[in-house]
């Protein structure tokens, strides 16, 4: 009998492309593929899979919010995570909601394959990079307890935001990934960077990878670290 899967990724070349070298497998029936958004956990619902297979960061919504309403509403369905991010944070908080692998998009195929039959025997997969630093986190706690208790002082949604004007996003670019308004993202912006002491655009993305929460900037962090220099680290220039 064929597992059913189900994979969301807001890029379509990539959800389309494993989509089918999944369902080259006997033992493997791609239900549908997907983008990110509101109604993702409904869809999925309608579709009742063996299997989602989910990358982290999705535009309009959340893999790591869609697992958990997914493990909420639908328990017996396995969930694998499939994302670029490797920080600790989002490890250990994809764990304590119950995922059931945790795979990166630099993983040969073999292994994504590994990941999804374990999630369907009821055993958990962790990519080796991915396990590796958990334990480095374990054998010298006092770095991650020292990220932790900075990350305490902020909200979920200020991390989330912080990570994302880190990735480079505008206040508008992060309030549409969130779902919310921009002048609420620009709240929350204003809170964090004065909670972690924050003054610029460069503060910001340094913090950010200081924290762990994106492990290089990108070409748009990049940008975002040139602009600041202008005046672009303003919350109210976007």
């Amino acid at each position: 009998m064929k597992s059913k899967l189900v994979l969301i990724d807001d890029n379509i070349l990539f959800r389309e492309g494993l989509g089918a070298l999944l369902s080259r497998h006997t033992d493997m029936a791609v239900a549908d593929t997907m983008a990110g958004g509101r109604d993702v956990v409904q869809a999925v619902m309608r579709l009742d899979p063996d299997v989602v297979i989910l990358d982290i960061k999705l535009a309009g919504s959340s893999g790591l919010d869609t697992v958990a309403q997914i493990k909420s509403r639908m328990p017996r369905v396995k969930t694998v995570l499939l994302t670029d991010s490797r920080t600790e944070d989002h490890v250990t908080t994809a764990l304590r909601i119950g995922v059931d692998g945790y795979v990166l998009k630099d993983a040969t195929l073999e292994e994504v394959l590994i990941a999804v039959r374990s999630a369907i025997k009821g055993k958990k997969y962790i990519s080796p990079d991915v396990s590796g630093q958990l334990v480095s986190g374990f054998l010298h706690p006092e770095q991650s307890k020292s990220r932790s208790s900075e990350l305490d002082v902020l909200t979920n949604r200020e991390r989330g935001v912080l990570q994302l004007i880190a990735e480079g996003r505008t206040n508008r670019g992060a309030a549409e990934f969130l779902s919310v308004s921009p002048k609420t993202v620009e709240k929350h912006r204003a809170s964090l960077m004065q909670k972690l002491g924050l003054k610029n655009a460069t503060d910001v993305v340094l913090a950010a990878l200081e924290l762990g929460l994106i492990d290089r900037p990108s070409y748009f962090a990049h940008r975002t670290l040139i602009s600041s220099r202008s005046g672009l680290g303003s919350s109210t220039t976007h």
